[in-house]
């Protein structure tokens, strides 16, 4: 059989299974699918709803490594794209939405009734937004945006990176699924155009700041696809699977011939948006524009608090944070001006810096590594139940960084395969200081997003797809705080001041965020929050600001769920006062796993009340 051949012979059967539910393939399970069948069991209905989910989304079954035995056929497609695919999804997440609220709940067991509960929740959430006249909704995950492609936002920013750390090159099969896969991505440029176009006809442009930074990372990507296929074929040519190597000039044919030709027309209508674009950066401009803000906030916080109220929470907590800022600044000899300008100060100081170049960012490396090691050395001082995180540190793709964030990190698959990963931007060494990354470093993986996310992991499948930005971003806040609380800044004053800038920036975001979106403030006032307010980096503030612009809302989930995850450890503290115990409390906050902050309340309530018994 040849290359070509096994490919179209692969592709048939994946069209061939249509709209089927994979459940359907399960030898057993088809009386799952009945409406006279018996209800599942709380378990297995859990189990269904999951994979029901991942139908819709087959790409991240393979990021978690569940596209396996009788779904293996999902690692070859991305299922259905644009504007049709949207509306099948809608449609199972309202019928699954349902079929969670109305399970008999009599018989239940804790985890069970939070299982239900975060479905109803994030199901219903996300359907709000997909009821909304535009917009990309991310159902049970962070990325909302108003606009399909943008700086961050996008198949020519996802698809790149997730041939080259998500799809599998490990046998025959895969390359066929690989290529599959491959051939379905134009098809999928070309209904992200088409929504792009419709949005554009509703009156919805995203800014030209933001424009600007899009189509140079466009035609950066195009040049590297027009490379041989570049980053698309890039995987097939690296592995040890002959057949991969075989499969590379089909896999750049399939680039030159579908894939680039869809990026161009992508890149021609932003250049269309570009020509009408305005400067404003909020989504008070936009048509509809308050209402999709409420609702990527309350996406974003799992609350239903204001813009106003977040806005007004974000002035308060930057206070209090600033107070305990200025007598550490005094301390190390920073005794005039605001809080703000002596930590704009201290970040000029030459002693905190990094190199600039390749020293640096090797320096950056091993600083990174050095701290991961003592870290973990610490967590059976704050947990009564360990992982072992299988991660690795790894640089930003050099053509996302200029609107990427300065890092983010996330567990890997549930099987263990993928490895979870701290993703750090590299672009400048000027955006990390000795004092700040330490910090950084806890947040994004232990005891932040990879540690949080181990646990998830091992939860039942639909537990570990679901995941709260106000609970994983609040959770990697706390992760910073307990490094703290377990002494990493003991011997480093000048460290724990970057601990706190970091919450302090946090707060920054409610401000900025809000004011935004909101309060009509422009990119420059919200830039100049930072550096004025909590001496932030410009270097660093720059991409910060745009991302907001981008994501409306997101920025809010961190310090929200932060506060309230230090809230109900004051309350279990003083509801059991020397029954309360400091492992136990953070076992089980992160054994209840991620969830709306709604549902880790009855977590702790559960925690306190064991404690008590």
């Amino acid at each position: 059989m040849t290359d070509t051949n096994f490919t179209l012979t692969r592709r048939h059967a994946l069209k061939g299974l249509g709209g089927v539910s994979a459940l359907a393939l399960i030898p057993g399970c088809s009386d799952m699918l009945g409406n006279s069948a018996p209800a599942l069991a709380p378990d297995a209905m859990l189990e269904k709803i999951g994979y029901d989910m991942l139908e819709h989304e087959p790409g991240r079954a393979t990021g978690l490594g569940v596209d396996t035995g009788d779904y293996a056929a999902w690692r070859g497609t991305f299922g259905t794209p644009g504007a049709e695919g949207r509306e099948k999804y809608k449609a199972t997440l309202t019928r699954l939405r349902d079929e969670a609220r109305d399970y008999p709940k009599d018989s239940l067991t804790p985890d069970q009734q939070v299982g239900f509960d975060v479905v109803e929740s994030a199901f219903d959430k996300a359907v709000e937004g997909m009821n909304l006249p535009y917009g990309e909704v991310a159902v049970g995950s962070w990325r909302n945006a108003p606009y399909s492609v943008i700086q961050n936002v996008g198949s020519y920013i996802d698809m790149p990176r997730f041939f080259g750390s998500t799809q599998p090159v490990r046998s025959e099969e895969d390359v066929g699924f690989y290529l599959s896969r491959l051939g379905e991505v134009q098809g999928i440029l070309d209904a992200e155009t088409e929504t792009m176009k419709a949005t554009r006809a509703h009156g919805v442009i995203p800014p030209d700041f933001l424009l600007d930074k899009t189509i140079a990372q466009m035609e950066s990507n195009i040049a590297d696809a027009a490379n041989n296929g570049g980053a698309y074929t890039a995987p097939l040519a690296a592995s040890d699977v002959g057949a991969a190597n075989e499969a590379t000039d089909q896999a750049a044919q399939l680039v030159n011939d579908g894939l680039l030709p869809a990026l161009q027309r992508q890149l021609e209508e932003l250049k269309s948006q570009r020509a009408e674009a305005k400067s404003d950066a909020g989504m008070w401009a936009q048509p509809d524009g308050d209402e999709w803000y409420a609702w990527s906030t309350s996406a974003s916080t799992t609350t239903s608090l204001s813009p106003d109220e977040i806005h007004q929470q974000g002035l308060d907590e930057l206070d209090e944070l600033h107070g305990r800022m200025d007598p550490i600044l005094q301390e190390i000899g920073y005794t005039s001006g605001t809080v703000g300008e002596r930590m704009q100060a201290l970040g000029d100081d030459p002693r905190y810096k990094f190199a600039a170049g390749d020293p640096g960012r090797q320096e950056i490396f091993d600083f990174i590594d050095e701290r991961i090691e003592w870290i973990k050395a610490q967590m059976p001082r704050a947990f009564n139940e360990l992982v072992d995180p299988n991660m690795e540190v790894v640089r930003i793709p050099i053509n996302e960084e200029a609107g990427a964030p300065g890092a983010y990190g996330g567990a890997g698959s549930k099987d263990g395969k993928i490895p979870g990963r701290f993703w750090i931007n590299l672009r400048d060494t000027e955006l990390h200081r000795k004092y700040d990354l330490a910090d950084l470093t806890y947040h994004e993986s232990i005891p932040g997003h990879v540690w949080e996310g181990e646990y998830s992991n091992r939860l039942p499948l639909i537990r570990s797809i679901l995941a709260f930005g106000a609970f994983s971003e609040g959770w990697a806040l706390y992760g910073e705080q307990l490094a703290d609380e377990l002494g990493a800044y003991d011997d480093f004053k000048v460290g724990k001041l970057g601990y706190l800038q970091s919450l302090a920036f946090r707060a920054c975001r409610l401000v900025v965020d809000t004011g935004l979106h909101s309060k009509r403030w422009t990119r420059e006032q919200a830039n100049q929050f930072f550096i004025e307010r909590n001496g932030s980096k410009a270097e660093e503030v720059a991409g910060e600001v745009d991302r907001y612009c981008s994501w409306p809302g997101q920025a809010c989930s961190y310090k929200i769920g932060h506060s309230e995850i230090v809230r109900q450890r004051a309350r279990a503290e003083a509801e059991l006062g020397d029954a309360y115990d400091f492992k136990a409390f953070n076992t089980a906050v992160i054994l209840g796993g991620n969830a709306p902050l709604d549902v880790v309340d009855k977590t702790v309530s559960r925690y306190i009340a064991g404690a008590v018994a």
